[in-house]
């Protein structure tokens, strides 16, 4: 159970603050939701709180995460399928609304691989967009680094760009 003031991930949207806890009633029954806003773009959820882990909402990663992350992120030994780019978008995606951040990881090496090969459809481009800005935002926040010097770090290790 998440508090007012905390931060909290919710899958593909990124960190959000818990602003508030109510309850409301949704055809006939009343339910209690987490209120939600995405620090990245200002988007209000409301997500109820009987279902959140089931939705994937999850705490911060810690400090101590961050070097598997980068060392996900530096894994070169890695075969990316060369499939159609529409199903290979369609996994991507499925992998990014995990909410997980080691998957978020693979999702965003694995398009600057394949950007390095050939070029990528627009959906991919903006997928790898949104990838490393979730990376980002969450890694700064665990870090308590300011997020272009993440970006940077990030950066580093793609130095094909």
């Amino acid at each position: 159970m998440f508090k007012i003031g905390e931060l909290a991930v919710y899958p593909a949207q990124g960190v959000g603050l818990i602003e508030a806890i109510e309850d409301r009633e949704i055809m006939g029954t009343w339910q209690k939701f987490y209120v939600m806003k995405i620090l990245g773009n200002g988007m209000k959820i409301m997500i109820p709180t009987d279902t959140a882990q089931t939705i994937g909402l999850r705490q911060l990663i810690t400090s101590k995460e961050i070097p598997k992350i980068y060392e996900i992120l530096r894994a070169r030994d890695v075969t990316i399928d060369k499939q159609a780019w529409n199903k290979r978008y369609r996994e991507y995606l499925e992998k990014i609304k995990t909410g997980s951040v080691y998957e978020i990881a693979k999702v965003l090496r694995d398009l600057f691989i394949l950007k390095h090969g050939k070029d990528l459809s627009f959906g991919e481009r903006k997928m790898m967009d949104t990838a490393k800005h979730l990376l980002i935002k969450e890694i700064s926040i665990a870090s308590r680094a300011a997020e272009a010097k993440v970006e940077a770090e990030i950066n580093a290790m793609f130095p094909l760009q």
